[in-house]
């Protein structure tokens, strides 16, 4: 008889625990850095909120202070640029940007709630600000060919959308591990930089200025040029893509 009551009472504690962590409200709640991101010299946020067991709202905010490009030579090799202006716009230039992303998230698994493989839809806004971007062009005649630099600033914006895949981990209460596996967007962008030579550039090469800056290698985009001898104008507008990956570490509340 003890030993029956026993056993009944294990078994009633243990449906009581049981039912007890069934009942347990899930954490909805996600604040998220994008460990990878450092080694592209940005910094990257992610606030993600639990809507239901399937689905969840989540928004990236990206920044990079002015830098050289990450990777410049692995850029350059990809491009196959050939023409030595056009490398050492590459080497010298420096880059600054910042980009904000929102995103649907869907879980596919039966955990839900923030764990699990999911497709996210994604919308980014970016916004690119480069200086040192030095252009170097001929000036002169035959008999007295001139070299002259001017020393381009200025920005660029995009929209693009894409569409990512990933997988998110509870690594216990209140830690977890997003694995951003892969996402491709595509769009447009725009842009206008600015310069001013020195010295000023004789009427008589303002044409073959404007050719030669309309002509650098740079992959996708169109380029118009604006010369006069006291400035130059560059307005850049083409499609524009970008790939997202990363391991993302957060604190879950």
């Amino acid at each position: 008889m003890k030993k029956l009551l026993f056993i009944t009472t294990l078994l009633f504690c243990s449906t009581f625990t049981l039912k007890a962590q069934e009942g347990v409200k899930p954490q909805m709640n996600f604040v998220k850095f994008n460990l990878t991101s450092v080694i592209l010299k940005n910094y990257s946020l992610q606030y993600e909120r639990v809507i239901s067991k399937h689905v969840s709202a989540a928004v990236s905010f990206r920044f990079m202070p002015y830098t050289t490009l990450p990777f410049k030579s692995n850029i350059i090799k990809m491009a196959e640029f050939e023409d030595q202006q056009s490398i050492d716009l590459i080497n010298n230039a420096q880059f600054a940007n910042y980009a904000i992303t929102p995103e649907i998230r869907f879980y596919l698994g039966k955990k839900g709630y923030g764990r699990g493989f999911y497709i996210a839809p994604y919308y980014r806004f970016a916004a690119y600000e480069t200086q040192n971007l030095v252009v170097s062009f001929e000036t002169g005649d035959d008999l007295d060919p001139q070299t002259q630099t001017v020393d381009l600033k200025g920005s660029v914006t995009s929209h693009t959308g894409g569409i990512m895949f990933g997988v998110q981990w509870a690594l216990g209460k209140h830690v977890s591990l997003d694995w951003w596996i892969l996402g491709a967007a595509y769009g447009v962008s725009s842009g206008v930089l600015n310069g001013v030579p020195n010295p000023a550039i004789p009427e008589a090469d303002l044409a073959n200025v404007k050719r030669e800056i309309e002509e650098l290698d740079i992959p996708m985009v169109e380029k118009t040029a604006t010369v006069t001898p006291n400035s130059v104008r560059v307005d850049i507008t083409g499609p524009w893509a970008g790939i997202r990956s990363g391991i993302v570490l957060g604190i879950k509340f």
